[in-house]
This record gives C-alpha cells, sequence and structure tokens, in this order.
C-alpha cells in the first residue's frame, strides 16, 4: 500500500515536470523514488529473500538519499 501510495506521487511528480518543464521539484520525485526503493528493499528482506535484490534496493536508495541531502539544506 505504501509503495503504490509513493509510486502515485512519483508518477504525479515526473508528469507536472515533463508537461511544464519546470525541474525545480526534481529534489522532491528523487526522495519519494528513494523511499519507494528503501520499501521495496526493506519487503524483499522481510519475506526472506535475502537475495541481491533486497540489499541492492537498500543500497541504491541510501545513494539518492545521500546524493540528494545538499538541495534539502
Amino acid at each position: 500500500m505504501v509503495r503504490i501510495i509513493l509510486a502515485i506521487i512519483v508518477l504525479a511528480l515526473s508528469a507536472y515536470q515533463l508537461i511544464t518543464e519546470n525541474f525545480e521539484l526534481m529534489p522532491y520525485s528523487m526522495l519519494f523514488l528513494g523511499a519507494i526503493m528503501l520499501v521495496t528493499g526493506l519487503a524483499e528482506l522481510q519475506k526472506d529473500r535475502k537475495g541481491f535484490w533486497g540489499y541492492m534496493n537498500i543500497v541504491i536508495s541510501l545513494f539518492i538519499f545521500i546524493f540528494y541531502i545538499p538541495y534539502f539544506l
């Protein structure tokens, strides 16, 4: 349920940015995209699929969060 809500937010922000060609909301879009990746990775780990993709999703989400922190400070 959380993934669906986050996906709708990212889709709406991305569509707005493409239509208006105003990319000031890109950090927020990436923040929500990182949240989707984090939730997906945690869901994979909770399903006892301790494989490569669960950890990879968490690493990618942390990379996105670290990279976009300066835009929020």
